[in-house]
């Protein structure tokens, strides 16, 4: 059997936690910022864990090694 690989794309934008959840960063801050409320351009800063289940679906297709 070949081996499994790894998305490229994902080793780049997602970590897995010791626990095993994933984390990214948050959607929406690459343009248009003058739109954007003040609240959702700080709570958008840094990075935060996904939902249990999408993190479930990007470790099942996408980061299989991790």
């Amino acid at each position: 059997m070949p081996k499994l690989k790894t998305h490229s794309g994902s080793k780049k934008r997602f970590k897995v936690t010791a626990s095993g959840r994933v984390k990214a960063q948050a959607a929406g801050k690459r343009h248009g910022m003058v739109k954007r409320t003040q609240k959702m351009k700080r709570n958008a800063r840094g990075t935060m864990v996904l939902a249990a289940q999408d993190g479930v679906t990007i470790v099942k297709n996408f980061l299989r090694n991790a």
